[in-house]
């Protein structure tokens, strides 16, 4: 499974941060970026500089859009301040659109989906291409929206053609990235002699993963606790299984790590004598905290590592019912990694 999603950001009043950013994103790859300070889009991947070879000005046309994106977004921040009857204070519309495609099926799927101050605004159901409001606010965008069904129509080949053929150039680009495999380290770990073992790995690549414990070759689902699979700071994954300490026999026990595309299982005996622990020290060094979780510890809570813009792709144009502009076309359209250019 492959994704190409872009997220859009405008802010208002956020001190340290741009009015506008932009970035695309490949699986779990930032492509490429943009913001109101540089103005111009600019790859964050080597691979991608590959477009370059069937279209020689695409940066520059990609950055002409952005512009242009950025204009019209300050026009929708200011309309939705004034459909909610604000006016100072922090403010921030983020936009979120994109597709996947099954590489293995040749499934794809659509998304779509728009925020303001951090709760959802309208989103494109794209099973029946209906916009949906999630707010009351939104209403009267949605009825708009609905009647256009030139722009529906635009939408529906955007998600089901264009969008995943971009995504697959992309992939092809970035094969040697995309579609590697790393094993991860595979650790038990355990805070207190009386607390749950964790089985934690890290390093792996893709995420398409699953971990769990096991009793005499069967999967365990009580007294186990599965965690999400997360991101690392180099773009691999971890993940974790927690499991009340048994009281029978541990050799009895095993934790299983499975990769996608990988046939071979990481099992991992449950066995005192391999279990990681910093119980009994007074205190740990940041190297030594690190190595048992893959990522830096801080006060007992694994810290990740998030962008304040990770929702900060896709545009939209949000009119106000004084407003004649109700097609969407001259802001949603006009900036995305290979959206509607050909």
């Amino acid at each position: 499974m492959h994704s190409l999603k872009m997220f859009y950001t405008a802010s208002y009043e956020v001190t340290n941060f741009p009015e506008f950013v932009i970035v695309g994103m490949v699986d779990d790859f930032q492509i490429d970026y943009y913001d109101s300070n540089t103005k111009r889009v600019e790859p964050r991947q080597d691979w991608m500089n590959k477009v370059t070879d069937d279209d020689a000005d695409f940066w520059e046309w990609l950055t002409e859009r952005a512009v242009v994106a950025q204009h019209v977004f300050k026009v929708n921040l200011d309309n939705l301040k004034r459909r909610f009857n604000q006016t100072g204070g922090v403010h921030i519309v983020q936009v979120m659109y994109g597709c996947e495609w099954d590489d293995e099926t040749g499934d794809v799927n659509g998304y779509d989906q728009y925020g303001y101050d951090g709760e959802d605004f309208i989103v494109l159901d794209t099973k029946t291409m209906t916009w949906v409001a999630a707010q009351q606010q939104a209403v009267f965008i949605k009825q708009e929206w609905n009647k256009d069904k030139a722009e529906l129509e635009d939408l529906k080949n955007y998600y089901t053609n264009e969008c995943p053929d971009w995504l697959k150039k992309y992939v092809n680009y970035g094969r040697s990235s995309l579609m590697r495999t790393n094993l991860p380290t595979v650790s038990l770990l355990q805070k207190t002699p009386s607390s749950r073992v964790t089985c934690h790995a890290t390093g792996f690549y893709p995420n398409r993963a699953t971990m769990f414990w096991r009793k005499d070759g069967e999967e365990l689902h009580k007294d186990v606790d599965k965690g999400e699979i997360l991101p690392n700071h180099d773009g691999s994954f971890q993940i974790s299984a927690d499991l009340q300490l048994p009281s029978d026999d541990w050799g009895k026990y095993d934790c299983v790590f499975q990769l996608s595309g990988v046939k071979e299982d990481i099992v991992t005996k449950l066995d005192k004598r391999e279990i990681k622990t910093n119980y009994g020290k007074t205190s740990m060094r940041s190297d030594e905290r690190e190595d048992l979780t893959g990522v830096p510890v801080l006060d007992g809570y694994v810290v990740e590592a998030t962008i304040i813009n990770a929702r900060t792709e896709g545009l939209v144009l949000l009119v106000n019912e004084e407003e004649s502009g109700t097609s969407r076309g001259g802001g949603r359209a006009n900036y995305c990694s290979g959206k509607g250019h050909q």
